[in-house]
């Protein structure tokens, strides 16, 4: 019998010691892949918006969203350029960026270097930006309208535009404030637009989605989560930032409302992404015939 005991506990010890090894690897690999793949497999997702609002004109027009690039640290100018190359290779009509351009303003060295690659933005029907938090934050505020400026978007902060086209078709596009750190102001944003014009919202946070919702907006384009940055199978992200609560990826139905969220390009707080990837989103906008 004393053989038989040896032998269990040989075999005991020499599975133990490679379930260790296996859980090792497992970390080990989880952690090289959250830190260095998956913040670099960048995403196109494509989607269409429906609406009877959407003017004939406007059928197969495209919009891209970018968002959260949180320069710094984590995230470089040359993977910044790169996303530049890819968007131009989509060739978008309209290109907007939802906030958050670099995660400490005041700390970052190469401003000067943002705006060049940002200019090379193509998109013939415009180029529209707004605050994220991160923008306001670190004594940026002027720092980042500087930069978009100058690289040839249009800065919403509490207004509107009307984007016309030859046939006189026009749709709105609306950008607000940040809700964290800026001084958003609805009435003004939406002050003299039609009811019966399509209307596309610029806000950061996404939660703030419940608010919109009481005003004449179709689709509300939104970044700030994440995504979460880390999810878990069946569980969803660990956290969210404040105000990505509710609402923290892709669709979401807000009454009248439709919400998306982008996941953002960059890492803040963390360099890690599981099942987050970031994201390129790109709406293709289609007239809905009356039935």
């Amino acid at each position: 019998m004393k053989p038989m005991t040896q032998i269990n506990r040989r075999t005991f010890l020499k599975k133990s010691a490679l379930s260790l090894l296996g859980g090792m690897f497992v970390a080990s690999f989880g952690y090289y892949y959250a830190r260095f793949i998956e913040p670099s497999r960048l995403t196109v997702t494509e989607h269409s918006i429906v609406h009877p609002l959407i003017p004939k004109g406007f059928d197969g027009v495209t919009i891209l969203q970018f968002s959260d690039t949180h320069l710094g640290h984590y995230y470089s100018l040359d993977r910044l350029s790169h996303i530049v190359k890819r968007i131009n290779d989509i060739s978008p009509d309209l290109v907007v960026f939802t906030g958050d351009l670099i995660d400490a303003p005041n700390q970052y060295p190469y401003i000067d270097d943002i705006i060049p690659i940002l200019s090379d933005i193509r998109a013939p029907l415009g180029k529209f930006s707004i605050y994220g938090n991160h923008d306001h934050g670190g004594y940026g505020t002027d720092l980042y309208r500087n930069i978009m400026e100058r690289a040839g978007f249009r800065m919403l902060l509490n207004e509107h535009v009307m984007i016309e086209l030859i046939d006189n078709s026009k749709i709105a596009i609306a950008g607000s404030d940040d809700l964290m750190l800026g001084k958003p102001h609805f009435d003004r944003m939406f002050h003299q637009i039609s009811p019966s014009t399509y209307t596309i919202l610029l806000l950061h946070e996404p939660d703030g989605a419940m608010k919109a919702a009481r005003y004449p907006v179709h689709l509300q384009l939104s970044g700030h989560s994440h995504g979460g940055q880390i999810q878990l199978p069946f569980i969803g992200p660990l956290i969210t930032p404040p105000l990505a609560i509710q609402y923290y990826e892709g669709f979401y139905k807000i009454q009248d409302l439709t919400l998306y969220v982008n996941r953002g390009l960059g890492t803040t707080r963390m360099p890690f992404r599981f099942l987050s990837p970031p994201e390129l989103t790109v709406f293709t906008l289609k007239h809905q015939p009356p039935s």
